[in-house]
C-alpha cells in the first residue's frame, strides 16, 4: 500500500540523518533525526560520574574509588556496580591519570630510584620505611609503595648494622 503512495526516499547521512520522501502526487516531505547513539556511547559512564572519578584518584586507589561509587550509589554506564577493572578501563578510555602517575609527577620517587639514591638495598628501604624513618603512601591495589625524597642524603637510611663500611671484629680482646 505504502508504494502507491510513495515514489522514492533518499536518505542522507551525516551528523543527523535526513530522509526526503516524494509523494507519486508530487508531493514532498523532509525528516531530520538526531544519529543514534552507538552501543559504546550507550554504556559509557556518566560525565558526572567520570569527573568523581577524575577527583577521587588525586588520594585513592582504583579498588578504593569503586568502593566509594559504590557507597554513594553510582553505577558504570551499562548499569553495574563498579569494580577494581570498571575504574581501570574509565581511566583508560577518558585518559586519566592513576593515583602512582599523579603521586610520581607530584615528586614521589620509587624504591628503587630511592634504593639508588641511598645506596642501600630495596628490603632495607620497606625497613626504613615501617620504622617511619622513610615517609612514604601507598600507590596502588598491588601493594607498592611511594617515597618522598629525604630532605638530605646522609646517614639517615644506613643504622649501624647496615652499614657499607667494613667491621673490624677481634676474638682476642686486649692481646698484644
Amino acid at each position: 500500500m505504502l508504494a502507491l503512495l510513495i515514489e522514492d526516499v533518499t536518505l542522507i547521512r551525516r551528523r543527523e540523518i535526513t530522509a526526503a520522501v516524494r509523494f507519486r502526487g508530487g508531493a514532498t516531505t523532509t525528516l531530520t533525526l538526531p544519529r543514534p547513539l552507538t552501543a559504546q556511547q550507550l554504556r559509557a559512564t556518566h560525565e558526572d560520574v567520570r569527573r568523581q572519578i577524575d577527583a577521587l584518584l588525586d588520594e585513592y586507589t582504583d579498588a578504593q574509588v569503586a568502593r566509594i561509587l559504590n557507597e554513594s550509589g553510582l553505577r558504570t554506564g551499562a548499569g553495574d556496580v563498579f569494580d577494581t577493572a570498571s575504574v581501570q578501563w574509565v581511566r583508560y578510555s577518558t585518559k586519566l591519570k592513576s593515583l602512582k602517575e599523579r603521586l610520581l609527577d607530584g615528586g614521589m620517587i620509587t624504591k628503587k630510584q630511592l634504593s639508588a639514591m641511598l645506596g642501600v638495598c630495596r628490603t632495607t628501604i620497606g625497613k626504613l620505611r615501617r620504622q617511619g624513618r622513610l615517609k612514604a603512601r601507598i600507590c596502588n591495589d598491588q601493594g607498592e609503595w611511594l617515597y618522598w625524597p629525604p630532605e638530605q642524603i646522609s646517614p639517615l637510611a644506613a643504622s649501624p648494622a647496615e652499614s657499607t663500611e667494613p667491621r673490624v671484629t677481634s676474638t682476642a680482646g686486649d692481646a698484644v
